[in-house]
């Protein structure tokens, strides 16, 4: 009978609060766990801001491909801030839980975060298309009109993509309040559904999100088959391509491997994987790119690089003056 009535709760969409069940085989380790966590979240916040503050304040910096960089990096402390602060208090917690409307708001955090990391992946990667392949036509096609358009769409489109999706879930009647992950994600949520609930309004949305960032992906590979064969003809080029295209190819391999996998995990993986490994994989896109972008372009990118280098000189001789 109990069941019935629990059945009959869900059924009218009266579920106000969900069950991450993701932190189950952890709360042994809660210490440790909230100390590593919150010192690498730190570290996020420290890499890209500090990046953030260099590229603002430095005006040789206020170039295309520094102002892409520097929504990159707002666009990391946007995605982590979705996930951290709220997985540093359920780890201090004995029930992780999340409200109904935390839920979708996470959701559409998670979501709109990938999207506009590979949108603006994808303006960085027609930033060096016009620089190394259509060098002469550069500062006119890249003005600084054409740049804003262009941050805008890959802020705004995932925006509203996702509010589209967000508001379809919401109008779903939901069976269960389990999510097997330590995070919302709307896919998760529209697997909650009851039976006889139509989600195919959710599906058709979801695959349109599919294909678009798709075309995404295939315009990025369409800019690197010019600029490779633009690069194998030039030497300068080439060296042009190591410098700046480079660590843009690796964040974007990288973003798009752990985006990848988690993704195909979620749709067809296993349940049988341990607990621990089911989280990392979930976790992968907001561990390894928020941290790794501003350490590739900080490192690599010599303008960036020598900005940094002058910063820890000034405070070596305000520290040590010579006698």
């Amino acid at each position: 009978m109990d069941e019935v009535m629990t059945y009959v709760f869900m059924d009218n969409a009266s579920v106000r609060v969900f069950i991450l069940s993701g932190l189950n085989t952890t709360n042994d380790y809660s210490g440790a766990l909230f100390t590593f966590t919150l010192l690498y979240y730190c570290m996020i916040l420290f890499f890209n801001i500090s990046l953030i503050i260099i590229i603002i304040l430095d005006e040789n910096l206020h170039e295309p491909m520094y102002i892409l960089l520097c929504s990159v990096c707002i666009n990391g402390l946007y995605g982590t801030t979705g996930f951290y602060p709220k997985f540093l208090l359920d780890v201090l917690s004995s029930s992780q839980q999340i409200s109904y409307e935390g839920c979708l708001l996470q959701a559409f955090v998670m979501y709109s975060f990938a999207c506009s990391e590979l949108s603006i992946l994808a303006v960085m990667a027609y930033d060096r298309y016009l620089a190394i392949c259509r060098p002469l036509h550069y500062h006119s096609f890249m003005n600084k009109r054409r740049l804003s358009q262009l941050i805008c769409f890959s802020w705004l489109t995932p925006f509203c993509i996702f509010s589209i999706n967000v508001v379809l879930t919401s109008r779903l009647k939901l069976c269960s309040t389990d999510i097997e992950r330590m995070f919302c994600v709307n896919w998760v949520i529209v697997k909650l559904a009851c039976p006889d609930t139509d989600t195919f309004s959710n599906g058709i949305a979801a695959y349109i999100t599919i294909y678009l960032y798709v075309a995404h992906g295939l315009f990025i590979v369409w800019t690197y088959m010019h600029l490779i064969r633009t690069c194998v003809k030039s030497k300068e080029d080439r060296v042009k391509f190591m410098q700046t295209c480079v660590p843009h190819l690796v964040s974007l391999l990288t973003f798009l491997v752990v985006i990848v996998f988690d993704l195909m995990y979620m749709r067809f993986g296993s349940k049988d994987f341990p607990q621990s490994l089911q989280n990392f994989i979930a976790m992968e896109f907001l561990l390894i790119p928020p941290v790794m972008n501003p350490l590739i372009y900080g490192f690599k990118l010599a303008k960036i690089r020598n900005r940094i280098l002058g910063i820890f000189c000034i405070e070596i001789k305000l520290h040590y003056p010579l006698s």
